[in-house]
């Protein structure tokens, strides 16, 4: 049986093997994101049952239908988004607070949107005062802190609703996983006045989020 001594030194352990073997040799080469991954620990964004797992790399079911981004997706979403320090930034998705709490480390206003209301609780209890956490509808935002200089979000969708791309000022990024047709990569842009337009960046397995579906055309 595992003591309350020896299961932070087994985190540690497991977290230095995800930076090593995951991270440095897939695309995660943002130093600042690498190190805040070395030094946060991702279970504790977990619902308990799953922070034995943490720093497995895949995506984790935390209830309710969701799931959380394994740590290769978020580190590329990071890397991708080139944060720079005293940003305004919007994550959508946050779930328990992970990303939230790695873009506040290296440097960002974050406000972090979660509807699921046991992940807000969750988050509201890992995050502290380090972030703005807002509970409500996915793909509405957080309008009150508009503009944002980035919207991150954090899973994978099929679209970007317009209420939730206007609240990035024009000439902020967005970075976000996507899907189409059951495969998921990660992708970016940046808001113009007509809009965002996205490129692909790398495939990399995402969470798929809820409320970003794209409307189904007619069939017989």
């Amino acid at each position: 049986m595992m003591t309350a001594t020896t299961e932070p030194m087994g985190h540690e352990a497991a977290r230095a093997a995800m930076v090593a073997s995951q991270l440095r040799t897939s695309g995660v080469n943002d130093a600042r994101v690498v190190a805040a991954m070395a030094q946060v620990a991702r279970e504790e964004f977990l619902p308990e049952s799953q922070r034995a797992f943490a720093y497995r790399d895949r995506s984790l079911p935390l209830g309710n239908g969701r799931m959380q981004n394994p740590p290769l997706a978020t580190g590329l979403l990071l890397t991708e988004a080139r944060i720079e320090a005293g940003e305004k930034v919007l994550i959508v998705g946050t779930a328990g607070g992970y990303a939230a709490a790695l873009a506040a480390r290296v440097g960002a206003a974050v406000t972090a949107v979660e509807e699921d209301a046991d992940l807000a609780a969750l988050a509201r209890i890992a995050l502290g005062d380090s972030v703005t956490l807002v509970e409500g509808p996915l793909s509405a935002g957080a309008p009150a802190g508009a503009p944002y200089d980035l919207l991150l979000i954090d899973g994978a969708v099929e679209q970007i609703p317009d209420a939730l791309a206007d609240q990035v000022r024009e000439g902020g990024r967005v970075v976000t996983g996507l899907s189409d047709r059951g495969v998921t990569r990660i992708a970016s842009g940046v808001r113009t006045a007509t809009g965002v337009g996205l490129a692909s960046v790398v495939d990399s397995e995402c969470a798929v989020l809820p409320g970003f579906t794209k409307p189904r055309g007619f069939q017989f």
